[in-house]
């Protein structure tokens, strides 16, 4: 169920928080095993940067999650996103 009231967690966050931090994992040692520049990683976990399909599958290769899972967190955002935008034009 997506929350309507509050934002919904940036998937970066959700890298960051329950997989990077459990596993002991650096940025740098993720970017390296997906094969991406670090800066890739830096800026998702940040949200400077939304999660695209390419590096959802490749999240989703490494953490042995599903493509969906990812891109799901990124719809999340998105709609809660568009409806704001929405209420304020209105």
């Amino acid at each position: 169920m997506i929350p309507k009231h509050r934002q919904p967690t940036h998937p970066g966050e959700i890298l960051l928080e329950e997989f990077i931090r459990p596993l002991k994992l650096s940025q740098v040692e993720l970017a390296r095993r997906m094969g991406v520049p670090i800066q890739r990683i830096n800026t998702l976990i940040n949200g400077k940067r939304d999660m695209t399909a390419e590096t959802a599958i490749l999240l989703s290769r490494t953490l042995k999650t599903s493509s969906e899972f990812w891109m799901n967190l990124q719809v999340a955002v998105d709609l809660y996103k568009a409806r704001k935008q929405l209420e304020h034009a209105a």
